[in-house]
């Protein structure tokens, strides 16, 4: 996902300070890939089950960090409480497909509360739409054309006219504005099937040095382990070993020493695994004491510590809103 935290520099030759949208840096290879899980925790390490994920997953990370200050037994009542809006069909049980529906509902929250976040700071004359004047002024600060085309500009430019093409990319009606839904695709386009061509392109800028359209091999671990972090002599890691043979085996697919378009699309934005369906299948398997394939409320709250836990999750807030599951 785009970063959300703004990198505040002093701008050479620009009174005041410049603003930038802060972005993963070369050798951040592997954060390069939107698979779109509901949480940044690691679910399993080796044989060892992590709840931070099935409580990120169920409740949203923000979410599950206000639970860590609850007791077991508080964690019990506001989890039982919960369970009814999961629970959309109102019969008392909570199916496979009514799990994974909740766990995508939580993901589309995060997306929907980054937005707002960052939308009362651009969208500074109020009118509910963001222009591409408002979010540049409140992003690049008062740079122009003359100053971004000097050499220590550069980098600045270049992110400068990704935001620009991306934000026409996310302006589906061509009006000049964003709404929320856009700016949602702008932040966010992995998540939104009309912007997966471009996550795709900005990839190939970043990594594609020779821009011949294809990522090789020696590109494809120099994104992941660039020259400045290796010390003279030192040998190779083990990890980045075994991302060469992930690149032979998984990402080149057709085996021509290279990716191309399709193969980094592949790569970057996995097609045939659905992280809301994964965990709502482990949920189940976890917590279905009966085995009959759907938890009660009693079910759940005896597993709070695998949906919730106590003094180690959020929940809170989810009982005080208001919007409609």
């Amino acid at each position: 996902m785009r970063a959300v935290p703004l990198m505040c520099l002093l701008a050479l030759g620009v009174t005041g300070v410049l603003c930038l949208p802060s972005r993963p840096k070369k050798g951040s290879g592997t954060e390069r890939v939107h698979d779109s899980q509901p949480s940044s925790e690691e679910h399993f390490a080796g044989e060892d089950h992590n709840a931070n994920y099935d409580h990120d997953a169920f409740l949203g990370s923000e979410e599950a960090k206000k639970f860590e200050t609850l007791t077991p037994e508080q964690s019990r009542e506001r989890l039982r409480m919960l369970v009814p809006r999961v629970d959309t069909d109102k019969d008392g049980y909570v199916t496979e497909d009514e799990l994974k529906n909740w766990v995508r509902f939580t993901q589309h929250r995060y997306i929907m509360e980054d937005v707002g976040k960052q939308w009362e700071t651009h969208d500074t004359d109020k009118d509910g739409m963001l222009t591409w004047p408002e979010y540049r002024n409140t992003t690049y600060g008062p740079l122009t054309e003359e100053q971004m085309n000097q050499p220590e500009y550069h980098q600045y430019k270049k992110l400068f006219y990704r935001d620009q093409h991306r934000w026409g990319k996310a302006d589906a009606n061509n009006d000049k504005a964003l709404t929320k839904d856009e700016y949602a695709a702008f932040l966010h386009p992995e998540e939104f099937e009309h912007m997966k061509t471009l996550v795709v392109d900005e990839t190939l800028e970043d990594i594609d040095d020779d821009k011949d359209g294809y990522v090789s091999l020696e590109e494809y671990i120099d994104d992941m382990w660039p020259a400045r972090d290796r010390k003279e002599g030192a040998a190779e890691p083990d990890w980045v070993k075994s991302e060469r043979e992930q690149f032979g085996q998984y990402r080149d697919k057709n085996s021509d020493g290279r990716m191309d378009r399709a193969e980094v699309k592949a790569w970057i934005i996995p097609p045939d695994y659905d992280h809301a369906e994964a965990e709502a299948k482990h949920l189940i398997y976890e917590s279905d004491e009966d085995k009959d394939g759907k938890l009660t409320a009693t079910e759940i709250v005896d597993k709070y510590d695998l949906f919730a836990g106590s003094q180690a999750t959020d929940y809170g807030e989810a009982l005080n809103r208001h919007e409609e599951f």
